[in-house]
């Protein structure tokens, strides 16, 4: 079957009307779509569960799928179309949040998109199922790099999906001084416009960056001074996000974030006067792998839904909207050159050899972090806390005045 696929290629003004003028029927008709291809998927394969009435539920992070917007690729409804299968798609913030969905029991999910760590941990635990390769066949086009990955050494429970990098993100217009370490999100003249990472091993990972740390250290004390440093960072702090980020740095209520690569060229294209940097100290560069759960009803299904994710042009596609990096060789190939280029979705040597990968933890270490965090976010250091605490005491005494002068009228009144 042959599938008309547009990729978003940005050609200049002057070469369409070049074409406009020049091009012979045969190229108008050639060019007519910018970017537009035909691409055959093998129908003996995704035929299989046709008319079959199949679903299967997919748990992805938000904003990371070509979805039909600004006339890009469809991703789920074109898998649906060419499979019959239907796709309930849902999304997540936080590999955490994931695993406290799968760990409860109440998940029905067939596909998830956990980022290395966390398939590590999903190994450790037995809460992802083996693979059959037979029923991905393009996993063919996986770059080297990516099979057998230290959080999946035998490459029997996870397909990549995109890899990326952590980003500090500032806004040029409020923070004109150089900018080239994590220090500056502790720094108190930018009080209330700084974002942190709601997830732990993300803000953890920073604050261990910062103090010349491993972001895998198993040290306690290491992670407790990650911690007083977070605690300390907190009055500054305007609140712990996610995706709410793109909200809060393009709409300039905040000046400074991390956040990942890819997210952050998408932001860059909407606010110009947002910039992003490679910390001194070193920062995360991420895999996140595709799975399926322990216990997926439609295993064969997901697994086709896997593959189709893994066709080059859909996994161009993805990695096109995005902004993030596709660990598909051939992929890569059918991006135009201005992306693959970009120095921040896709940095040098010099700069990848300065990241580290998270790796799943030992249980021990993750309680100490998940405790600690908690710690954190529950300090008293945050004065806009501070406030609302205060404000609500000044409330309640002013509520229990009133009363008091109400039930003392109430007494005076003479009958």
């Amino acid at each position: 079957m042959k599938m008309r696929f547009k990729l978003k290629t940005k050609k200049t003004l002057a070469w369409l009307m070049i074409l406009c003028f020049v091009a012979t029927s045969f190229c108008f008709s050639a060019y007519a779509e910018e970017g537009e291809e035909e691409y055959d998927f093998d129908m003996d394969y995704y035929s299989k569960f046709q008319g079959q009435n199949v679903s299967i539920n997919v748990f992805n992070w938000g904003l990371y799928i070509s979805d039909g917007e600004d006339d890009s690729f469809e991703t789920v409804k074109e898998f649906e179309q060419l499979t019959g299968i239907k796709v309930n798609y849902s999304t997540y913030a936080t590999n955490e949040e994931l695993y406290s969905k799968l760990k409860g029991g109440g998940a029905d999910y067939d596909v998830i998109i956990p980022s290395d760590y966390m398939v590590g941990r999903f190994i450790e635990e037995d809460m992802i199922e083996k693979l059959n390769f037979d029923n991905i066949p393009n996993m063919q086009y996986t770059m080297d790099e990516f099979i057998n990955p230290q959080y999946d050494p035998t490459g029997e429970y996870s397909v990549p999906y995109m890899w990326g990098t952590v980003v500090l993100i500032y806004n040029t217009k409020y923070v004109t001084e150089p900018v080239d370490s994590w220090e500056i999100l502790w720094d108190e003249k930018y009080e209330g416009k700084i974002i942190m990472f709601q997830n732990s091993r993300d803000s953890f990972g920073i604050a261990l960056k910062k103090l010349g740390y491993s972001i895998n250290t198993t040290s306690e004390a290491e992670l407790e001074a990650a911690a007083d440093e977070l605690i300390r960072q907190k009055p500054l702090v305007q609140g712990y996000h996610m995706d709410e980020i793109f909200n809060k740095m393009g709409s300039e209520a905040a000046y400074l974030a991390p956040y990942y690569a890819g997210d952050a060229v998408t932001m860059m294209a909407e606010n110009p006067n947002l910039a992003a940097v490679y910390p001194k100290e070193g920062t995360n560069r991420f895999v996140d792998a595709l799975c399926i759960p322990k216990g997926s009803r439609n295993k064969e299904a997901a697994e086709m839904f896997i593959n189709f994710l893994c066709e080059p042009v859909v996994s161009a596609a993805n990695a096109e909207y995005t902004e993030y990096c596709t660990p598909n060789i051939e992929a890569l190939e059918l991006l135009d050159d201005e992306i693959k280029n970009n120095p921040v979705t896709y940095p040098g040597e010099e700069i990848l050899e300065n990241t580290e990968v998270f790796v799943n933890l030992p249980q021990n270490v993750n309680r100490k972090i998940d405790e600690l965090w908690t710690e954190v976010l529950g300090s008293r250091g945050d004065i806009v806390t501070f406030i609302i605490f205060a404000g609500g005491i000044v409330l309640l005494v002013a509520a229990l005045v009133v009363v008091m002068v109400v039930r003392n009228k109430k007494k005076n009144v003479a009958y």
